[in-house]
Parts: C-alpha cells; sequence; structure tokens
C-alpha cells in the first residue's frame, strides 16, 4: 500500500508510520491502484487509516507470545526488530509458523533487499496459537488471534479486523517490536500496508509484499510504479527541471543537478480485478500517438497455472503469455516487451479464458500499456540513473531514478535502487548508534599494568562476519585532550599505560564509508564516546 504523501510533511520522523489501506492497491506490491476506490470498501474498512506518532498505546490484552528469534544481530535497544506474529496457525502448527517466518525472514536479507544493512536488523518470531486455520474470506474473520481475512475470494488485500489486540501484542514487547508484520497462514497472494505489515505465506508473493511494504516502512518513501497517488522520498520528484534528490547518482548530470527526461508514456492504465469467463474475452480500446518505437504490455493474473488456460492478444496477434513456473494457481506479474513501435489509432489488448474449467478462479488483476521512444531518447539500460517518468492514479508525472532497477516499482525484483538503498542506511541510523558498547577497564600483565578504553561497533565495514558485496570501511580517530593520537588510529581498543601522564579525557570518533550512501547530511554515519581517565589503576 501506499504512505500518503502528506504525512512526510505532517509529522515528525517516526519509526512505524501508518497509511491508508485501498483494496485495489494490495499492500503496494503489484503496481495496482485505481482513482477511486468503492464507498462500502471505505467505509468498510476506514479504521484501517492509521497516523501513527510514536507508539500507539492499546487498552486490549495481547494474547499469549512465544517469542522464538530467527535472525539476531545485536542488542535489541540498538537494533530495528521486526517482529512475524502468527495468526491462523493452530497450535500444532506452531512449527510451520516458525519455518515460514524463518524463510521469509531469510529470503529478504539473504544475499539480496536487506543484505548489506542486516546487521542493523532483528527479525523475531512471536506464535500464539488460533482456534481456526488459515484467513477468513468474504469479510469473515476465522477465530484467529488478530483476525485476518479477505473482503472476498479474490486475491486482494487481506484485512485485520483486531487492531488493538495487534498493537498490544507489539507493545507488550516493548523494544523488541519496532515493525509489527502480521502473518497469515494463507499459501495465496494477499496483504496490506500501514501501521503492522500484513503478508501470507505464500512462497511467491510472501517475500514479494514484505520486502516492499518494508521499504515504505523503514525508508519512508512512496512508490515508483504506476497508477499510484503517492510520489515523494529519495526515488520521487516533481519535477525534471530542478536538481533531483538522486542528483548524486546520476549517470549523466546536467550541470544544474537536473537530467534529461526519458521519453515514454503510458497509454493505458486498468485494475478490472475481474473473474474471467469462456462467454466473452475481457478486452481494452486504447489509443497510440504512433511516435513511439517500442512498447510493453504489463499485466498481473491469477487462478491460472498453465499456457494453455489463457489466450493474450495485442490487435489479434497471440503474445505468447507463459505463466511462472509452478505459480500454481497463486497471482503473479508479467512482462511482454515488443521492441516495434504502434501504429498511430486505436488497438485492443484482449484476455480470453480457454480452459472452462478455471471459471470462477482465473482472474485479470490488474493490466498497463507503455510505449517508449528509441535508444537515444530513452535509455532502458540496468544501471542507469536518470530522470524516467511515473504516472499516477491522475495521469500526473512524476520522475524516478532508473527504469525498472528498484523494487518499489517492480515487485517482482529483489533490490532496490541506490537512492533508496542510501534511504534505507539514512533510516535505520536515525535510531541505531554505530557504537554498540564502550569498555574502561584495568589489565594486569606481565610487565605491568594497563588501562584498556575500547568501543564495540555495529558489525559493518571491516567488523563484518561475511565481507560486504560493497565496499565499505570504518574509519576510527582517538583523541586525547583534544591531541590527536594518531598511533591509535582505526583501532576499536588502546592501551595506555598506567601513569600519572596518562591521565585525561580521552575521545573516539568513528565514520561510516560505504559506497551505498554517498550524502550524509545529518551525519547519521558518525559517531563518537568519551572517556576520562581520572585516576591510575593502581592508585
Amino acid at each position: 500500500m501506499l504512505f500518503l504523501q502528506l504525512l512526510s510533511f505532517l509529522v515528525a520522523p517516526a519509526r512505524i508510520l501508518g497509511h491508508k489501506a485501498y483494496p485495489d492497491r494490495i499492500a503496494g506490491a503489484d503496481g495496482t491502484g485505481t482513482s477511486k476506490c468503492p464507498s462500502s470498501d471505505e467505509n468498510l474498512h476506514d479504521k484501517q487509516y492509521v497516523l501513527k506518532l510514536g507508539r500507539r498505546v492499546s487498552n486490549a490484552t495481547p494474547p499469549p507470545l512465544e517469542i522464538e528469534p530467527l535472525i539476531v544481530s545485536g542488542a535489541i535497544t540498538n537494533r530495528a526488530d521486526l517482529v512475524f506474529f502468527s495468526d491462523g496457525y493452530l497450535p500444532e502448527e506452531r512449527g510451520k509458523f516458525i519455518d515460514d517466518a524463518m524463510r521469509l525472514a531469510q529470503d529478504i536479507s539473504a544475499n539480496q533487499t536487506f543484505y548489506t544493512v542486516k546487521p542493523l536488523l532483528n527479525f523475531w518470531a512471536a506464535f500464539s496459537p488460533s482456534n481456526e486455520s488459515g484467513i477468513g474470506v468474504g469479510g469473515k474473520p476465522k477465530d484467529t488471534p488478530f483476525g485476518l481475512y479477505r473482503d472476498g475470494t479474490e486475491l486482494r488485500a487481506v484485512y485485520y479486523s483486531k487492531e488493538d489486540v495487534a498493537l498490544a501484542a507489539c507493545g507488550s514487547l516493548g523494544d523488541q517490536c519496532d515493525y509489527a508484520i502480521l502473518l497469515g497462514n494463507d499459501p495465496l497472494y494477499g496483504g496490506l500496508g500501514g501501521q503492522f505489515t500484513v503478508i501470507t505465506s505464500s512462497l511467491a508473493n510472501g517475500p514479494l509484499v514484505l520486502r516492499h511494504e518494508l521499504g515504505h516502512s523503514i525508508i519512508e518513501v512512496g512508490e515508483e510504479y504506476d497508477g499510484g497517488f503517492a510520489y515523494f522520498g529519495p526515488n520521487a520528484a516533481d519535477t525534471a527541471d530542478k536538481p533531483l534528490p538522486w542528483v548524486h547518482w546520476l549517470t549523466k548530470p546536467e550541470a544544474n543537478g537536473t537530467a534529461r527526461p526519458e521519453r515514454s508514456v503510458m497509454p493505458f492504465q486498468v485494475y478490472p480485478w475481474t473473474i474471467l469467463n469462456t462467454t466473452a474475452p475481457w478486452v481494452l480500446n486504447f489509443t497510440s500517438s504512433g511516435t513511439f518505437s517500442r512498447h510493453l504490455i504489463r499485466f498481473s493474473l491469477s487462478g491460472l497455472p498453465e499456457a494453455s488456460d489463457l489466450k493474450v492478444e495485442l490487435d489479434g496477434v497471440d503474445l505468447g503469455w507463459v505463466p511462472k513456473e509452478d505459480i500454481g494457481v497463486d497471482r503473479w506479474h508479467y512482462d511482454i516487451y515488443r521492441d516495434e513501435p504502434l501504429s498511430g489509432g486505436t488497438h485492443q489488448v484482449a484476455f480470453t479464458l480457454v480452459n472452462k474449467d478455471r471459471e470462477g478462479v482465473a482472474q485479470l488483476c490488474s493490466a498497463e500499456g507503455l510505449e517508449f521512444g528509441n535508444e537515444d531518447e530513452f535509455n532502458a539500460t540496468p544501471g542507469f540513473y536518470g530522470a524516467f517518468p511515473t504516472y499516477s492514479d491522475q495521469n500526473r508525472t512524476s520522475y524516478r531514478p532508473t527504469n525498472e532497477d528498484c523494487l518499489m516499482r517492480v515487485v517482482t525484483a529483489t533490490n532496490f535502487c541506490k537512492a533508496c538503498i542510501e534511504g534505507l542506511w539514512l533510516a535505520l541510523l536515525q535510531n541505531i548508534n554505530l557504537i554498540d558498547n564502550t569498555t574502561q577497564a584495568c589489565v594486569a600483565a606481565d610487565n605491568g599494568t594497563f588501562r584498556t578504553l575500547g568501543v564495540q561497533l555495529v558489525p559493518v565495514g571491516q567488523y563484518r562476519e561475511v565481507p560486504s558485496p560493497t565496499a565499505e570501511t570504518y574509519e576510527i580517530m582517538w583523541q586525547k585532550d583534544g591531541r590527536l593520537l594518531e598511533s591509535f588510529t582505526n583501532k576499536t581498543s588502546v592501551y595506555l599505560d598506567d601513569s600519572s601522564d596518562t591521565l585525561g579525557n580521552y575521545s573516539v570518533a568513528v565514520r561510516f564509508i560505504t559506497e551505498e550512501v554517498r550524502v550524509d547530511p545529518k551525519e547519521r554515519l558518525r559517531d563518537a564516546a568519551n572517556f576520562e581517565v581520572t585516576k591510575r589503576c593502581g592508585a
């Protein structure tokens, strides 16, 4: 789902921000959105609009929670703690819940997405047994701790009916719960964003929804995909005529910090959420100017496991759609790129259900068309950073950093763009100190007694257990009474002779340098500590 753009201006930064959950934009994880939601849905779920300033307090009684560590990198007081809460898991399904939570945590933090910031994160599983297995459908929650349910049977949003209980559950953990994730025991697509991230245990889509929603929650960015209504943060610009927020990442920056807008247009975008039938194809007519060199048809489907189930056509030409391998009836997103122009005039895209056995299950969720200029007008090269148009639900244009290098745009992607990953570091280090702990002690040795001063650092840079794929290091500088101690440079612990000459005020300044952060205006990649030595060890 999308953050409301106004939140970034109306409230001070918070570790968890809420936003309105629209059923036509399931968890913001699919590029879907409409300019208007049915009023019945708005009324039914209006309570799931949350403006969160700090931690909200609930008077509800939290469910019993059995806490299991999944991935722990440090103390809860100096890490971002993400907690998976179980919903729809019977007592005998406790093991399945732990396995599901661990799989999701590893999926988003092992070699992709949150991998480089993993030492700043803790993942926990909080098990509460349910009296019924699974999540509700047709707007009726099951007997579960948080009452997760689908509004209908289609693979769209998954709502929670026990907001206060979820608040109480997270609140009961104190500093151990910074980001609450409600995990529903359901194998198919669905989710929601807001003060809680709601996901399912879907093998294909659980990680997809989770990483996208945490991008919103942690980095505090809007969307990059078309058809949304909130575009803000380090990955969005209202105009390309002014210096871009990602100017320091531009591949070919102009002298004034701007970039040439890449030439593209979106001739259509729809979110039918329609159940397909064999009686008549679902068709849409759209108009092309005929002035672009290539085009893309993008859509998402569910309930269609075989290529023989469905035919996707453009102007009567079969586009050769093939479902994702092993997707089953779960939802997935498809791109069909054609390196040829559309002629000027009217065109038709058609989705024809061929297999009658799929009626009642086969669904067209979303469809979109994009046209691009030639290679001189639109640079689609992966890794190129410029000004790429994004079109809102009102067809207003904003700009994003890359063509499709970011999971905030292409939800099947596994990594953030450079602008977002930089924002991720800066957001996390807003609440995390690089210095985990300080030590001061006297140590006896064969040749006398020494005083030691030390710092324990968050294990990034040269102190990672596993080297980072990106270049990074700590710089460590020690001073005594304002005088630089060059011999102690880049040391986490120092030894001082036990003499009166060593008495005084010591300080250590730490700077973390990573190629993933080029601009740090608030110096969040710096930390410092002071030590006062007032007497000798033997005194």
